[in-house]
Order: C-alpha cells, then sequence, then structure tokens
C-alpha cells in the first residue's frame, strides 16, 4: 500500500493527454494495481500526433522526405525519450527540485557555494535558435556537477527584455512592447523548460518589471548623489528614422544596424555618467579576473590609458599675429615636437567656428556636414583614405617658434583628448599618410638606434633624437634618447607655461540616455521657471512608464514620451512647483548592470540585495556568455558594481570572477557551383577569373568530398564552395531546437552540443552528427534497459545484477569517472563525453552488468543527459531524483594499470614482448615468454645459461652458446 502511494504521489495516473506506453519504463516497481490502471488507461488514449521530421521538413522532394522519414522512426526507436523527458520536467517542476532556499529558510551556509550565470538572454520574438543553448547547457552542466559535488548553487534565469528591438516591432506591428515582450518571455521559457535546464524558477525576474527597475532608478539617484550621473551637451549618433541616439556599436557603414536608416553626428543635452572616474580601477583590477586573455586585452584598449602631455599652440594669422586663442593639444610622443608641421583638429571641435577663415568657410562647413554622417569606428578607420580641409589659420610651434597650419579631419575625434593634435608625419602613419596627401612638410625628429629605416613611411618607434634644438626656446634635446626627451620637454613646457604631463583615456563618459519609449524612466524632474533639475525622492520609487498607444518617433527628436502630456507635466512633490519629467529613458545597458545582484534576493521589496545574502553568494564564480559582450556590458557592468562597492552595499571589487564565452554554432555547410556568363559550369579552383561568375547552390545530396575539397558527384573536375555561415533568418539556416527535440529528444542536443567541440570554439551544425550521440544514448539505454519487447516497449525495470564487478570493470569504471571529473572542471565536454562513450563500449563486452557499476555511470551521465539518468536511475530502485546523489570519486588503486607489455631478449637482442601483471615473477614472465608464438622458436630445444630479469623494465635470456650451436 505504501508503495502504491509512492508512486501515485511521483507519479500521477495520466489524465487526458498521458502519450501511450507512458508507464511501460516502470512496471518492475509498482503496485500491480497501479499497473492495471495505466493499462487501461493506455488502451482508451488515442495515438499521439507525431511532428513531421525534422530532416523531412527539410527535404526537396516527396521520395526523399519518405526515406528521411524511414530514418526518422529507426531514430525514434532508439528510446522512448519522447516519455521520459515530459515526465521529469514535470517532476523537477512540481518538486521544485533546483529552487535555491534563502539564507534562513534552510540554506546551509557551512556548504561551499557555487553562483553559476548565463548572460541575460533578450527574449526575442522569434525564440531560440539551436545556437543559443550551447552556453545554456554548459551552465547546466556545471550547476548539476557542483550540486552533486555538495555545493549549494545558484543557477538563475531572467530576461533583459527593455530596449529598441522590441520598440522596433511595437511601431511595426501597433502591438505594445509590453504584450510582445510577454509573449516573447513566454516562448522561452518554454523552450528551456523542455530542455531540461535546472534554473531556479522562483528568482526569475526581468527588466521590465516595475519592482525590479525600481532599484535601477535607486541606482542612478545614488550615481546623481555622488556626481557620477550629470547633463551635457555632446556630439551624439542620432537616427532620425529611428528617432533615437545609438551607440557606435549600433552604427554600420554611416547607418543604424538595425534597419539600415542614415545616421548623423550632432550636439545633444544627454544624461552621462562618469565612468572615467573608475577609468584607472576599471584597468588595474583586470590582472585579478580569471577572464580570457583576450577580453581583458580589449577592454585595456577600450580604456586606453596613455601618458604624455598637454601643450598649448597659439592661434595666428598668415603674418603671425595672434588671434587671442589658444589650442589644448594631447601627445604621448612631446620629445617630437621639433617635427610637429601642422595642427589638425577634429570637425566638432568647439573652436573651430572662431579658428575658420571667411575664405575657407563654406568648405570646412561642407567638411563638417560630412563627418558627421560617419561614426567614430568609420573615421579612425587605418584603412580608410584620409580628408581634411584646410581652415585658414594657424599656430605658432613653441619649441621651433615657426609658423604652421591648422587643418581640420575627421581621423582626429572631439571626444579624445583634446579633440586637437600636433601633426608630426615623420613619425605617426596617420599623420604621414595625411602629410602626402595634402603635400605638407615632412621633418624627421628621430632616428633609429642601427641608423636604418625605409624613407617613405614613418618611424614611429622611439630613437635618438636629431633636429630638435632651438637658441631662442631654449629647447635642445639633440643627441638624447627619445624617454629622456619627452622627459625633458615636459619639465621644460611646465617651466615656461606651454603646457604639463598628463595621462589620458580612450575611455568616454557613457553617454545614458536614449529616446525611446521602451526604457527605464529617469526619476527627476525639471522645474518649470527655473529648469533646475531636482531628484525624486526615494520613497516615490519605482517611477513606472504610462501607457501610450504611440511610440512612433516625434520627427523632431523630442522622444516618444513627449506625447505623455498628463504623465509629463506634474508637480515637484518637495518645492510643489510645476514641473515635467524627463522624457529620454536609460539604455537597455542599465537594467544589465546589476542583474546578478537581484538574483541573490529577488523578492526583496526594501532594499537593493541584503547583505548577508550578497555576502554568502557574491561574486558570480562562473559567468558564461558571447565574446559579443566583452567591452560594452563587461565594463559597464564592472564600473556600477565598483560604485555599490564603495558604497559598501556589495561585498567584492569585480562582479565576475571567471568568465568563459562559448563559440558561435554556424549553420549546417552550404555548397555552392560556379557559373560563368554563358550558364557553364566553372571549378571554384579555376585558373579563370571568378569574377564574373555567379553562384549557384548545390543540394548536399549532390555533393562528394574528395580529399580536402568538395566536388559535384556527378562531374567530380567542378570544386565547390563549401562553407558554414551564422544563422540568420535571411539565410535561412536556422535550425529550431523544438524541431530538433521533437525528433531527438532535448538530451540528444544538448549531448551534440557539447560533443560536436571545444565550448569556445566556433562549430558547424550537422544534422548528421546529432544522430550519432542520439545513437549513443539509445545504446546507453539498452545496455541498461535491455533491447525492446516485440511490441517495441521494453521490460521493468533493468538487466543489471547484484553480482560483485570483477577487478576489470572496476578499473574501466573509475578510469571512466577520473576522466569525466577532470573535463568538467576544465569545461572539456567534449572529451568527457568520448570517456563514457568508452564505457560503453567496454561495458558491452561484459558477461553481467554490476549494479553497483551501472549506478556510478548513471550518476555521471546525468550533467549531461539528466532527463535519461533520472529514468534509469529510478528504474535502479532509487524512488528520489538523483539532482543530489553524491558525484562518484575515482579510486587511486583502479587507476593504476595491472598489465604492462615487457620486452623480451634473446641474448641481448630484443625478439619480441609479451603483456604480463605487473606482480608476475620471475618464473611466470620466463613461462608466459616460452609460450609466445613468436619467441618459442628463439628458446625451443636451446639449452639456457642465465636469466637476467628487471621487474617491469625487461626479461633477457642468455642461451647455452654451445647448445645452441648444436
Amino acid at each position: 500500500m505504501a508503495l502504491a502511494l509512492q508512486w501515485q504521489l511521483q507519479f500521477p495516473l495520466p489524465l487526458q493527454a498521458r502519450p501511450p506506453a507512458v508507464a511501460a519504463a516502470h512496471r518492475r516497481q509498482r503496485p500491480p494495481a497501479v499497473a492495471a490502471a495505466h493499462r487501461r488507461q493506455r488502451r482508451l488514449l488515442a495515438p499521439v500526433r507525431r511532428v513531421p521530421p525534422l530532416r523531412a521538413r527539410c527535404c526537396a522532394s516527396a521520395a526523399e522526405a519518405a526515406d528521411a522519414g524511414k530514418t526518422q522512426a529507426a531514430a525514434r526507436r532508439a528510446y522512448p525519450y519522447d516519455e521520459i523527458e515530459p515526465r521529469w520536467q514535470r517532476h523537477w517542476e512540481e518538486h521544485r527540485t533546483f529552487r535555491t532556499p534563502d539564507i534562513g529558510e534552510g540554506l546551509d551556509t557551512s556548504k561551499p557555494k557555487c553562483y553559476i550565470l548565463d548572460m541575460f538572454p533578450y527574449p526575442s520574438g522569434a525564440g531560440l535558435h539551436v545556437g543559443h543553448p550551447l552556453g545554456y547547457t554548459a551552465t547546466d552542466i556545471l550547476s548539476r556537477f557542483k550540486r552533486m559535488k555538495g555545493f549549494n548553487v545558484l543557477h538563475p534565469m531572467g530576461w533583459d527584455a527593455f530596449g529598441l528591438p522590441a520598440e522596433q516591432y511595437a511601431i511595426e506591428t501597433g502591438t505594445h512592447p509590453k504584450i510582445t515582450t510577454e509573449r516573447n518571455i513566454d516562448r522561452f521559457r518554454t523552450q528551456l523548460k523542455s530542455l531540461g535546464f535546472s534554473y531556479d524558477w522562483d528568482r526569475e525576474i526581468s527588466t521590465t518589471e516595475p519592482c525590479y527597475y525600481k532599484w535601477t532608478q535607486w541606482i542612478f539617484l545614488q550615481l546623481l548623489k555622488r556626481g557620477l550621473a550629470y547633463q551635457a551637451e555632446v556630439p551624439v549618433n542620432w537616427c532620425p528614422a529611428l528617432g533615437t541616439v545609438l551607440a557606435n556599436e549600433e552604427v554600420v557603414d554611416g547607418v543604424s544596424e538595425r534597419g539600415g536608416y542614415p545616421v548623423i553626428r550632432k550636439p545633444m543635452r544627454q544624461w552621462m555618467l562618469r565612468i572615467t572616474s573608475y577609468a584607472d580601477r576599471l584597468l588595474e583590477d583586470l590582472n585579478d579576473l580569471d577572464w580570457p586573455e583576450s577580453i581583458k586585452e580589449m577592454q585595456r584598449n577600450w580604456i586606453g590609458r596613455s601618458k604624455g602631455a598637454e601643450l598649448e599652440f597659439a592661434a595666428v594669422d598668415k603674418e603671425g599675429h595672434d588671434l587671442g586663442a589658444k589650442l589644448l593639444v594631447y601627445t604621448t610622443r612631446p620629445d617630437t615636437i621639433f617635427g610637429a608641421t601642422y595642427l589638425v583638429v577634429a570637425p566638432e571641435h568647439v573652436l573651430l567656428s572662431s579658428l575658420t577663415s571667411e575664405e575657407e568657410r563654406e568648405h570646412v562647413e561642407e567638411y563638417k556636414e560630412l563627418a558627421a554622417r560617419k561614426s567614430e569606428l568609420e573615421r579612425t578607420d587605418l584603412q580608410k583614405e584620409k580628408t581634411g580641409v584646410f581652415s585658414g589659420s594657424y599656430a605658432k610651434n613653441p619649441a621651433t617658434g615657426e609658423i604652421i597650419p591648422i587643418w581640420v579631419a575627421d581621423y582626429v575625434l572631439g571626444s579624445y583628448g583634446t579633440g586637437a593634435i600636433m601633426a608630426v608625419p615623420a613619425h605617426d602613419s596617420r599623420d604621414h599618410e595625411f602629410a602626402m596627401q595634402y603635400e605638407l612638410p615632412i621633418i624627421k625628429v628621430v632616428s633609429p638606434p642601427n641608423g636604418s629605416c625605409d624613407p617613405t613611411e614613418a618611424y614611429a618607434d622611439d630613437g635618438i633624437m636629431i633636429n630638435s634644438c632651438n637658441s631662442s626656446s631654449g629647447l635642445d634635446i639633440n643627441g638624447m634618447l627619445s624617454k629622456d626627451a619627452a622627459q625633458k620637454v615636459i619639465e621644460w613646457l611646465e617651466s615656461n607655461g606651454y603646457g604639463k604631463k598628463k595621462v589620458n583615456y580612450k575611455l568616454r563618459d557613457w553617454l545614458f540616455a536614449r529616446q525611446r519609449y521602451w526604457g527605464e524612466p529617469f526619476p527627476v524632474v525639471f522645474h518649470d521657471d527655473t529648469n533646475e533639475m531636482v531628484p525624486l525622492s526615494e520613497n516615490e520609487l519605482p517611477l513606472t512608464l504610462p501607457e501610450l498607444d504611440d511610440f512612433t518617433p516625434t520627427g523632431t527628436g523630442e522622444p516618444p514620451l513627449t506625447k505623455a502630456t498628463d504623465w509629463v507635466r506634474t508637480i515637484d512633490p518637495l518645492s510643489k512647483k510645476p514641473a515635467r519629467r524627463e522624457t529620454s529613458t536609460m539604455p537597455q545597458w542599465a537594467g544589465s548592470c546589476w542583474y546578478y545582484l537581484r538574483f541573490m534576493d529577488p523578492k526583496n521589496s526594501n532594499i537593493l540585495v541584503d547583505k548577508a545574502k550578497e555576502r554568502y553568494w557574491g561574486p558570480v564564480d562562473i559567468y558564461v556568455g558571447g565574446a559579443e559582450h566583452s567591452v560594452l556590458h563587461l565594463l559597464y557592468a564592472r564600473f556600477w558594481h565598483k560604485v555599490l562597492y564603495d558604497m559598501g552595499l556589495v561585498s567584492t571589487k569585480e562582479p565576475f570572477k571567471c568568465l568563459i564565452n562559448q563559440g558561435l554554432i554556424l549553420g549546417e555547410v552550404e555548397y555552392s557551383a560556379y557559373r560563368d556568363n554563358e550558364g557553364r559550369l566553372v571549378s571554384a579552383d579555376s585558373n579563370s577569373s571568378l569574377i564574373d561568375c555567379y553562384q549557384e547552390k548545390v543540394p548536399a545530396d549532390k555533393v562528394t568530398k574528395v580529399g580536402d575539397h568538395y566536388v559535384l558527384k556527378d562531374d567530380p573536375n567542378i570544386r565547390l564552395n563549401a562553407r558554414a555561415y551564422k544563422m540568420s533568418k535571411s539565410r535561412g539556416n536556422v535550425i529550431n531546437p523544438d524541431d530538433v527535440v521533437s525528433e531527438y529528444g532535448a538530451d540528444s542536443l544538448r549531448l551534440y552540443e557539447m560533443f560536436m567541440g571545444p565550448l569556445r570554439d566556433s562549430k558547424t551544425w550537422s544534422t548528421g552528427g546529432i544522430e550519432g550521440v542520439h545513437r549513443f544514448l539509445g545504446r546507453t539505454w539498452r545496455l541498461i534497459v535491455g533491447p525492446p519487447l516485440p511490441d517495441g516497449s521494453y521490460k521493468d525495470g533493468t538487466v543489471t545484477t547484484e553480482d560483485e564487478p570483477t577487478l576489470d570493470q572496476l578499473r574501466v569504471l573509475h578510469k571512466c569517472i577520473a576522466r569525466v571529473t577532470e573535463e568538467i572542471h576544465e569545461t572539456r565536454f567534449n572529451t568527457a563525453i568520448s570517456a563514457m562513450m568508452e564505457f560503453v563500449n567496454a561495458a558491452y563486452k561484459w558477461e553481467t552488468q554490476p549494479k553497483s557499476v551501472i549506478e556510478s555511470f548513471v550518476l555521471l551521465l546525468s550533467p549531461f543527459a539528466p532527463h535519461l539518468a533520472e529514468e534509469l536511475w529510478f528504474r535502479l530502485g532509487h524512488p528520489q531524483s538523483l539532482a543530489y546523489e553524491q558525484f562518484p570519486e575515482a579510486k587511486s588503486e583502479y587507476l593504476e594499470e595491472s598489465k604492462l607489455v615487457l620486452p623480451v631478449q634473446i641474448n641481448g637482442k630484443t625478439r619480441g614482448t609479451v603483456l604480463v601483471d605487473k606482480s608476475c615473477s620471475e618464473d611466470d614472465v620466463f613461462q608466459i615468454a616460452a609460450s609466445d608464438e613468436k619467441l618459442s622458436k628463439y628458446l625451443a630445444g636451446k639449452g639456457i645459461r642465465k636469466r637476467i630479469y628487471v621487474p617491469g623494465r625487461i626479461l633477457n635470456v642468455i642461451l647455452d652458446q654451445q647448445k645452441a650451436r648444436t
């Protein structure tokens, strides 16, 4: 009776949509009454509708679809994943198997912790493709492994759901972004659950929920109090069509990345965050992080710390008359001041208008307009041709007293340094190219130590100073080494009032405003009479978004929120003065800057995060995501974290201890052939030009591989172009994981994505590859459960025995345990799977399957294929989930090889080898050698004078030479 009740509680009887034969896997353990009830219900249920196979859906002809259908039917018979997976997903959800208790609610804080986090996903309407689960599967394997190793594991999931894509979709469809966002989140959540990821769904959060962005607004107020948030007039990337400011990374070739709309540069008053105040700490603390070196180097370059000098050039006219303006210049090479033959200012420089002569004004204004259409990334591209115009003004070089021209060029940015440079074309490649383009003077002032360099190119390295002396200025650095000369120039600048030593950064303050609707509102108001900015009090948070039916751009540059007039017009609660709200919203980055903290304490309505919880869980131990977030998200999150650290709200200097970047999964290889203008096929390795040829796709079934190349089956002389592309809807190469799960099961998808290759490498999807791992899971199932019965179902329980395992079986098992454990630690999941495949191959050769050995193997398999492992564990007689079972430990005594290959010499000459136990005696080794077919012919009938045996090294048999001759 107790057993029947226990079974009913774990697996209730199916109601309406229970698949056929759902109880077949558990007949051995359930009571007869329950089994009979299940059989009756199975007879009543209609057959489950089968989704057309993935391969069949991709086939070009009915015949191919039929063949694919047969292949699929065979694949589906590998094991009943379509029954197993939904059942265990329901079990995990009903029992909240992966819920992590809070401190004070049963969490044992004496145990070690491991916080494993995926980068916050954006829930798009397209849902997941098979590239997305790559990182999610990796973190799930690590999470399951750590739980079984006795760690308290925090493994949450949430949604970075504000931003431009949702707003653009709302504009296109007329659907409120809140509705589409909720729908997209529901789809993503369903897909993730279908893959069996062990997230703690009780901690789920979304940046669009007021209870979440209340604290984003609260952090902004703290930044404001500390002078780290301010407003300024800055040049921005403005997209009139999208009606918003775009980040540099959102602009490609002068158009918006989303939509391809023209983008211009124009000054706008914007909210800024003073991230530059933390530049040194952001740079220095990188050294302590367990991150890929390439990512750390990208951040170092983005911060761009450099040492140099800031110096003044007096603006003059052509005759040298002072114009009353001082042009401030930053240089990292003050030693080259004698080689400065012209100055360059950025098109957006604040003094440009006053420096432009009337004769040149039309040209300068035209150039400024052209430069405004380019992004900063385009302007600083080293490969692009340098362009510029003369301003009509000049400057006096303080070191030489020479009058040098002032030019305007877009390769100088107003946002870097002072927005002006002294150009030294002999020793800077950009300046050299510009000088050659416009026939400007080039004066060499640094000689290489060995005295030789290419006179047609700029020499940019250190050396010995030449042509660097002026008696009028009193500066002489001739013959000095570059570094010494630079220091002397700085001292000269400071003593004469021309400049000073300066540390500069490429990093700019963070432009923190967007002219969009779908984002976090700023918690500030502006007084109508004085335009004074007043922050809201903290008890007024959250300031929620108003409901708007029209999200379209205003066309004036004003944000869409200006249309919510009743919301915009307000009263300052403190002074009671009429006021208006800020109508820009925060960027999408805002909510993702601190979400990892909210997962530690997601329901707290009183404070950002409880200190005790943060001290226990922080920092994130393993953070997995794409390398495309290497600079912006990671740099912004580090900045916010350091501010919170300074406030005493977090206990660590850095938010993410270890960072792992997973590679891309590319679409299946596409084959294409070349045809000339007359339609004739041209081989891809043809000596003739392929520029005038056009390409056409070739179906995979018409392609064969010869050596390292792909050719047409019908004409092997025609080599094809074979390439895999990033998955995208436009290419039509997106693989929906729902289809893969339907055809092969979630465990097969998980296993294949890990088996494709190293986690950090890019990999190419292959449907044939997933069939291989699916067969492996089927072999594992049959090894433990046995072959299917005539009706396609499987016997109850398993085929394991209670026999004591042999020494050989224990060695095979513990070798597998050791390898899998090590490979999980090192995130080499593909080789861990290979080790388990080797175990299954070995186990198929055993006469019996000892239960104790098989149980350990099932536990090894569980982080990778959790549904199958749970089912096998239950069939092995364990009523509880294996999620918190102890992960097997490899025992050293079973890892040592018991046999070795021993060389055998006859009269000092090696004649062969024998396989012997390490513990073999000399007599035993000799008997084995004498019985060996190859060695016996040297020993038969021969007299033996002596034997020399070195255990584990060699056996040397010395024959009696006299008897040997007879």
